[in-house]
């Protein structure tokens, strides 16, 4: 009964809604009912209110969404009998179509999310075993012993865990390749990767054959291991030592649980980060997926496996054949499978480990062009909608993860539609100035205030936008690909640990200058045609203003991909963490200010210690948290900057033995709260208007710096070719 009483509630409510949408009403009544429902959104925001009333708003907001959706539809298409309009027309509709049907998932999955779950320790005396895979295939060893030993030292009882070290770089197939240079190669990375498998108390494991790359890698590790919890950490990604205490217990509540996912947390920027500054003072890109979406999808229990920081259930993998191997995005597809198949997942959201991120825009197109065409093949390969087994809650959330990476296709339309009218003079939009201003302008605000009411903090206004168009541009081809050739993709490593030695533009930038002079002259040729034609000077205006926005964001693409020096692979973190420092056989107070993967920040209250010279030798003398007594570390000076009685020494890290490895990885990543610390520090809403002032400043002075490395590019190669003809000369 009361399930027919809910039915019968929203069918009313759909009734009425399909009557508002659909009522007939004038411009007039049109402008003055969209004003109304925005001021209605803004004050709700202001007042932020939340709980209900933060559905209010999403409610309010979707029925302006709705409307315009209803009046796009049946007023604006061009006549068929019209293709050269018709055709660009409804490849615009479509591509807003899509943009509204993200929407309506976004709201469903991220509307009220799960709130952080608290603590959930094991029980004591029921620890599971744990088989820890760190799979690798081509990163440096230095890398890899920073990852191995934060696993190693986990807080965890020791016979209740092994580490495994899952070499794909060293396989048999590559030790007796053809080729000579990767035959030697892969035998010394096999010598050495053992020796220091050794050396750290890790378990070493490599195979005959590369098959099926990350998800083969796995399987093979849990055919040679028996614990029944695997947990998994990419090569970069070092964990906390509370991350298995923090993450096991949840297994004990539920036995048909298969996942518990932790957020993956960066010591670097991006490249769109560090090149335009805002590493330090606005939440980073994956934080909306990890802050709010995976809080959503754990709502409909449909939070996946992200492949790393994750710990899974082994009876679960073995009713699946183990980790999924069909797409390149191993992950996702080893969660569907295994969601089909009854079992559940959950999210933590708490920041248990700290990797890397591609320090290059290159290398960032190329993950995540990995990462779109995964998506593309589970699409194609495990169609979430129509998926046996799966809630209608769970295919809705797969299905809003993996239509994500179909955005190149919109993002490029909505790039390219105003130019139709301002060079071509097609009328792929049939609507007056006024209708654009009643219609699209309130759907625009409405649309970005609701993203505004479901991402808050974690996402500033317009750089979801950013991140959309810098992809796009690349990502359009392997969408595509993948698409018509759904086999064809292949796994490819991400580079982490690179750095930039000067000031360049990226290899792959041209394309990005290319479409802002294109954007450029459009905006000139909307200006001349509101002199030249005034009887349309309401419709190029819009258009005109289209394009400009587009401008605006095709200008800070050109700060993005003009990439700054940075030769450290990794930011320093903030420690506050109380030592000694030693020099010379003398013993100073002193406290670390922050660190990173390569050394640290001393302050030194020293009144003997004088000016040491850059390459002194000295040491660090401090209590790892996973011991009671004091250990040293040798490092050796970089700088020493005497302020008063305290001086503060730059070092970098000496690493001679393995336990020094343990203690590098002991100041970096044993403590978990000082990455929820950063997080917390730079998430703030600046709200939309003071958002998109500052956006459109960042835009301006990225536009003026990419332009700046553009034409310093184009003399450096002009001075060459002089230099070459005077030689030839």
């Amino acid at each position: 009964m009361q399930k027919a009483g809910i039915i019968a509630f929203w069918a009313v409510v759909s009734i009425c809604a399909i009557f508002v949408i659909t009522l007939p009403i004038n411009l007039q009544t049109q402008l003055i009912a969209s004003m109304a429902v925005v001021t209605i959104m803004a004050v709700i925001k202001i007042l932020k209110a939340e709980g209900t009333w933060r559905l209010v708003a999403l409610a309010f907001g979707t029925a302006i969404v709705l409307r315009y959706v209803f009046w796009r539809t049946t007023s604006t298409l061009p006549p068929v009998n019209q293709i050269e309009n018709f055709i660009p027309g409804f490849l615009l509709y479509l591509a807003e179509m899509y943009s509204v049907m993200m929407l309506a998932l976004s709201v469903f999955v991220v509307a009220m999310p799960l709130p952080p779950r608290p603590s959930r320790a094991a029980s004591p005396g029921k620890l599971p075993t744990v088989d820890v895979f760190v799979p690798s295939y081509n990163e440096d060893a230095a890398l890899l012993a920073n990852t191995l030993a934060a696993a190693k030292a986990m807080d965890y009882p020791k016979d209740k865990f092994t580490v495994w070290l899952l070499d794909d770089g060293s396989t048999l197939q590559k030790r007796t390749a053809v080729d000579l240079l990767e035959g030697q190669t892969a035998r010394a990375r096999y010598e050495e990767l053992q020796i220091l498998s050794a050396e750290l108390g890790v378990t070493y494991l490599t195979r005959d054959k590369n098959e099926h790359a990350k998800a083969g890698n796995l399987n093979n590790g849990m055919e040679h291991s028996s614990g029944s919890l695997i947990a998994v950490f990419d090569a970069d990604h070092a964990p906390a030592r509370d991350f298995l205490l923090e993450t096991v217990g949840y297994f004990e509540d539920d036995p048909k649980l298969f996942l518990v996912q932790t957020p993956h947390f960066f010591l670097n920027p991006d490249p769109l980060e560090r090149n335009l500054r805002t590493f330090e003072k606005m939440p980073s890109e994956n934080e909306m997926f990890y802050g709010i979406i995976q809080r959503g999808l754990d709502k409909w229990n449909a939070s996946f496996f992200c492949g790393s920081a994750a710990v899974l259930r082994r009876e679960a993998l073995n009713v699946t054949h183990g980790f999924s191997g069909v797409s390149i995005t191993e992950d996702c597809e080893t969660a569907i499978n295994l969601h089909a198949s009854g079992w559940n997942s959950i999210y933590v959201d708490k920041p248990l480990i700290a990797g890397l991120q591609p320090a290059t825009f290159a290398s960032f197109i190329g993950q995540r062009s990995r990462w779109a065409q995964g998506m593309m093949q589970i699409l194609r390969f495990r169609f979430p909608l129509l998926k046996r087994g799966l809630s209608l809650p769970q295919r809705l959330c797969y299905m809003s993860s993996t239509l994500f990476w179909l955005f190149p296709f919109p993002r490029t339309i909505f790039l390219f539609a105003p130019l139709c009218y301002l060079f071509l003079d097609l009328e792929i939009f049939t609507a007056s100035g006024g209708e654009f201003l009643a219609y699209t302008l309130a759907y625009m605000l409405v649309n970005l205030m609701m993203q505004n009411y479901l991402y808050g903090s974690f996402r500033w206004p317009w750089i979801s936008e950013l991140y959309e168009y810098v992809q796009t541009v690349h990502l359009l081809p392997a969408v595509v690909s993948a698409i018509l050739h759904p086999k064809k993709p292949t796994f490819n490593v991400t580079a982490k640990d690179e750095t930039i030695q000067a000031n360049r533009l990226s290899e792959i930038s041209r394309p990005f200058f290319v479409i802002f002079a294109v954007l450029l002259l459009a905006f000139f040729v909307s200006i001349y045609r509101v002199y030249t034609e005034p009887y349309k000077a309401d419709v190029t205006l819009v258009v005109g203003a289209w394009n400009l926005l587009n401008l605006v964001l095709a200008g800070c693409a050109l700060g993005v991909v003009s990439e700054r020096k940075e030769k450290t692979a990794t930011r320093r973190v903030k420690v506050a963490r109380r030592c000694e420092f030693g020099m010379n056989g003398e013993w100073y107070p002193a406290m670390i200010d922050n660190v990173s993967a390569n050394g640290a920040r001393i302050h030194v209250y020293a009144k003997g210690l004088g000016d040491p010279e850059q390459g002194t030798t000295g040491e660090i003398r401090f209590t790892p948290y996973s011991g009671t007594e004091e250990e040293t570390l040798p490092v050796f000076l970089r700088n020493a900057t005497p302020t008063g009685e305290i001086t503060i020494v730059g070092c970098s890290y000496i690493r001679e033995t393995a336990r020094h490895h343990s203690l590098v990885a002991d100041l970096i990543f044993a403590n978990s709260e000082q990455w929820s610390k950063f997080q917390l520090s730079r998430r703030g809403n600046p709200g939309l208007i003071r958002g998109t002032l500052w956006f459109f400043g960042l835009a301006f002075y990225q536009t003026s710096r990419g332009l700046v490395y553009l034409f310093h590019t184009l003399g450096g190669r002009r001075d060459i070719m002089a230099e070459k003809g005077a030689k030839n000369g």
